[in-house]
């Protein structure tokens, strides 16, 4: 884990360049395993590359917002499936419960926009949980 100060210099040298997503996606080397790309206002930019089903959950007090990068992205709710493509977003409320995942083997990249304190999981224990997300 970085400390404190090399994450500032990560963080101000995030807020005073530009940042090549396409770069920083290449450094995601395992999928459902998020990292940390930007901060502002609270809120964590993450990238994440995600293929299969990941796990029902829900966040008790955040919301999340998922653009979507490349490939597919099916958003599945208990009462129906969004479908969300290259391009577009779908912002998760706060208390909903979801499972994202991909069909056919495919590989979905996202960006993803959460508050700072937002559990990978909520409050779902799971192998994919990855609470200590680092940034690249």
């Amino acid at each position: 884990m970085l400390k404190r100060l090399d994450r500032f210099k990560l963080f101000v040298k995030c807020i005073m360049i530009g940042v090549n997503v396409g770069q920083k996606f290449s450094l995601v080397k395992e999928f459902w395993k998020p990292a940390i790309i930007g901060e502002l206002n609270g809120q964590l930019v993450k990238l994440a590359k995600l293929k299969g089903s990941f796990v029902w959950h829900s966040h008790e007090n955040e919301d999340e917002l998922f653009y979507v990068h490349q490939g597919t992205l099916y958003m599945e709710f208990r009462d129906r499936t969004e479908v969300i493509n290259t391009g577009e977003i779908i912002i998760v409320p706060k208390g909903v419960e979801h499972n994202p995942y991909t069909k056919n083997d495919e590989e979905v990249w996202v960006m993803l926009f959460e508050p700072a304190n937002t559990q990978h999981t909520g409050d779902v224990k799971h192998e994919r949980t990855h609470n200590n997300q680092q940034w690249i």
